[in-house]
């Protein structure tokens, strides 16, 4: 990874030269925190080391230290950096404001847009293709977007060592990107002149037409077609919500993946958003149930495996290329929306300061560069676009035990000799740590710091399978599933209440902090409802398995344990 520190001496690109960006605060990371005020005051500043500052929000990224990045492969060969930095702002930044007055944009499941809607969406995106490369509205400048915030593009502004600004991993997966697909949609309008466009949605969660790649992505002559997709991805293939299973996909599975991940393993903010992301820490501490599960798949189920990384969608530099991310996303974001309209647990958004003040920059349709915060995002109706309403299945498919709790027993009894789980937990299966998962499952024993809770209990505090210390190369494509359960796991899948969920991610790059490029992050699963399902309660420890997915990829974990949650 190589970065451009000084606007008058950028770093070359090896496609063209590009000025870097506009200096647009001016100012020390001290004044910028000094200027939030309250919390963040002198007095936690007053440390010499700003890394050892009192936590702070992220702020919009340095764009005068926006780098190159130069670790796809073929490795070492020039023409294979990708330079993300989007074009130099002539004037500063404007502060965003809430739309008043302007038309309710609905957005549309792609499986029933009209001829019409297709037609003004086909043009939209051609105009938006024809614009100069150097144009922060053209499709190529919209694509970087992704590639400079998603693959270590950005640094963290004012610290005097480099640290990652990524908005992946962490809760501001689902605000970056609900704030990308505003102003994208919001240029593709202005290109057609039309207030009331809304981007289609990729409906993948809907069996009723929408878990297959949308028709209108598959026309080659189209300026939505992306060439560098799967081929053996066609309007008429399922999709794979759990892709990279080993397992042939299903309705029953992918609806037991949108269960799991947006129903009973994200009750609290906490699991659906992900682990916080502050000022001087280094990204990637955590995703959440969304990110981890149905996005990624659908990401790594798209791309290309004739490309050298799954280009374009499975990615993160390449994933804005084809027109069908976007629609992806959308999809992405009305979960959020879903999660949120759920009646059981505790399902409201963060109030930590820290992520309310965390803020972005984009270019709006006007070519004017908008700084925009996440505390602007929680409502789509006050930013003037909702969803079309369709069926939501999954809602009410809550996964089923593979066996009843008696022969459960009677299977744990057989293998520990009729052991009890006290027992058990000092003899049966064990792993030191860290451990090691390369090619074959591992099972331990995990203990429970407590056993029947209460009804007030359960809303109080979420019980929660924690892996901590996931540790892999970031060149890899990652996935291992978790399940709860002393049988087979080979003929268990998202359909059945066994399955805990499943950490999976893309391939990307790391800042050159780390040189070795290895990831480090954690793995979260809400498990509260699950030992209900299982009739659990009672034991004092669980069987934990996990499964690797991820092909010659070794995955270290440096931790396994049971904690409980509350919300921030």
């Amino acid at each position: 990874m190589s970065c451009n520190s000084n606007q008058n001496t950028p770093t070359p690109n090896p496609e063209e030269e590009k000025p870097s960006s506009y200096n647009i605060l001016g100012k020390h990371r001290r004044d910028v925190l000094l200027g939030i005020g309250g919390l963040y005051g002198a007095s936690a500043l007053s440390n010499t080391n700003p890394l050892a500052m009192a936590a702070a929000p992220i702020l919009e990224p340095d764009l005068e230290h926006c780098c190159i990045t130069d670790d796809v492969p073929p490795k070492g060969v020039i023409e294979a950096q990708v330079y993300c930095c989007p074009p130099k702002s002539s004037s500063p930044p404007i502060d965003f404001k809430l739309p008043k007055g302007t038309p309710l944009r609905v957005r549309p499941p792609a499986q029933f847009v009209t001829d019409e809607y297709l037609e003004k969406y086909k043009l939209a995106l051609k105009r938006m293709r024809e614009l100069p490369s150097d144009d922060p509205r053209s499709f190529k400048q919209q694509a970087d977007i992704h590639c400079a915030y998603c693959d270590g593009g950005y640094k963290q502004l004012g610290f005097p060592v480099e640290l990652d600004f990524k908005v992946h991993f962490s809760w501001i997966f689902f605000p970056f990107h609900r704030w990308y697909l505003y102003f994208y949609e919001r240029i593709l309008g202005s290109l057609i002149d039309d207030p009331t466009f809304a981007l289609p949605y990729w409906n993948w969660d809907n069996p009723d037409g929408g878990m297959v790649l949308p028709s209108i992505f598959a026309d080659e002559d189209s300026p939505l077609y992306d060439p560098r997709r799967n081929p053996d991805i066609t309007p008429t293939t399922l999709v794979d919500l759990n892709y990279g299973s080993g397992k042939e996909p299903s309705v029953e599975q992918n609806l037991g993946v949108m269960y799991t991940s947006v129903v009973s393993g994200a009750k609290r903010a906490s699991l659906f958003h992900g682990k916080p992301f502050l000022a001087g820490k280094q990204p990637e501490l955590g995703g959440g149930t969304v990110e981890l599960g149905p996005h990624t798949a659908v990401h790594r189920w798209t791309g290309d495996p004739r490309q050298p990384n799954k280009e374009d969608m499975g990615r993160f530099y390449s994933a804005g290329r084809d027109p069908a991310f976007y629609s992806h996303h959308a999809n992405v974001d009305r979960m959020w929306n879903i999660w949120k309209t759920i009646p059981s647990g505790k399902r409201r958004d963060f109030k930590n300061r820290d992520w309310l003040e965390t803020s972005f920059f984009f270019y709006d349709e006007n070519k004017t560069l908008v700084r925009v915060k996440v505390k602007d995002s929680l409502d789509t109706n006050k930013m003037g676009y909702v969803y079309q309403d369709v069926a939501i299945p999954w809602l009410e498919k809550k996964p089923k035990p593979k066996r009843t709790r008696k022969a459960k027993k009677v299977a744990f009894a057989q293998q520990f000799g009729g052991i009890g789980a006290a027992m058990a937990a000092e003899t049966g299966p064990s792993s030191k740590f860290p451990l090691t998962l390369l090619d074959s499952k591992v099972t331990l024993l995990v203990k429970r710091p407590k056993q029947l809770r209460s009804k007030r209990d359960k809303e109080e505090e979420e019980e929660v399978l924690v892996i901590d210390g996931i540790e892999f190369d970031g060149d890899d494509d990652v996935k291992f599933d978790v399940y709860i359960t002393d049988e087979d796991v080979e003929d268990i899948g998202p359909e059945s209440t066994e399955f805990a969920g499943s950490f999976s991610t893309l391939g990307h790059s790391h800042s050159n902090m780390n040189m070795d490029k290895k990831i480090k992050t954690s793995l979260t699963l809400g498990i509260t409802d699950l030992l209900e399902d299982l009739d659990a309660e009672n034991d004092d420890s669980v069987l934990v398995t996990l499964v690797p997915r991820s092909e010659n990829v070794t995955i270290t974990i440096q931790n396994i344990k049971i904690e409980f949650e509350k919300d921030e």
